[in-house]
């Protein structure tokens, strides 16, 4: 069977109150659509109905996928689903649905052209943030600057969980993934400027939700930690010899292993 034009990875974790939604309206979208599609739900070792959930609309629709993994984090669950997924395109899509899913067109050909690695991003030109308190949005950016100063300088949103990338380039980065939480991103994005991809930030609509996952106190500072730690790997070296032209050898590597 060709592989599909687009995958959409959700990384999900005890997301049973609003996974049914978020997939019905992601499906629904793409109905709407010309290009052959696939959406991949990989759930990080859930312990409530989510993989049931999953199951259930997966055997209604052959193009959604479930993936059951032991719980690790998000940025675990987003490499998983992103190493099992085939699509020419890949779209990491958060189970919050923050951005509406009519949005996903702005990531895609025709609307976007020559990108390796497209961000959605709420600060950006055009982008906009509704409904959220004034207090998180100043954490986000503090964030942001240590990023910048730390890590990848020049991207101004790197923890929004809606981002696409090309297939091959996808299967590369997400094998050489080491961080499993949330400031996976950033380590994601530091791969791909040292392999020369071109990245670009693609502004969104993003609405609040109090119903969010990230802990106000203890995440920040585990996110903190693992700058420090995507820094020093840095100026050890770890990330250099990167290089672009290992991604047709690593992504030649991976295709001949799933034959």
């Amino acid at each position: 069977m060709k592989d599909p034009f687009l995958s959409i990875v959700i990384p999900a974790y005890n997301e049973e109150s609003r996974i049914l939604d978020t997939l019905r309206k992601v499906i629904e979208y793409l109905h709407t659509q010309s290009y052959s599609w696939e959406v991949v739900v990989a759930d990080d070792g859930s312990t409530d109905a989510t993989s049931a959930l999953t199951q259930e609309v997966a055997d209604q629709e052959q193009r959604v996928r479930l993936i059951s993994i032991i719980h690790r984090g998000k940025g675990w669950a987003v490499s998983q689903g992103m190493l099992a997924a085939t699509g020419e395109y890949r779209f990491q899509c958060d189970a919050d649905l923050f951005m509406p899913i009519e949005q996903l067109s702005r990531f895609l050909p025709p609307q976007l052209e020559g990108f390796d690695v497209a961000i959605g991003s709420r600060e950006v030109v055009g982008s906009k943030r509704i409904g959220e308190p004034r207090g998180r949005q100043l954490r986000g950016r503090v964030f942001n600057l240590l990023v910048r100063l730390l890590a990848v300088s020049g991207v101004k949103d790197t923890q929004c969980g809606f981002k696409c990338y090309r297939g091959q380039e996808a299967q590369v980065l997400f094998s050489l993934q080491r961080l499993h939480q949330l400031t996976f991103d950033v380590e994601i994005l530091m791969l791909a400027r040292q392999r020369g991809l071109h990245i670009v930030e693609v502004p969104i609509d993003w609405y609040y939700q109090p119903r969010g996952k990230v802990r106000s106190l203890k995440d920040p500072l585990l996110m903190i930690q693992d700058l420090l730690s995507i820094r020093w790997r840095l100026l050890r070296g770890n990330y250099r010899g990167i290089t672009r032209s290992s991604v047709t050898s690593a992504s030649s590597h991976n295709k001949e292993e799933k034959q």
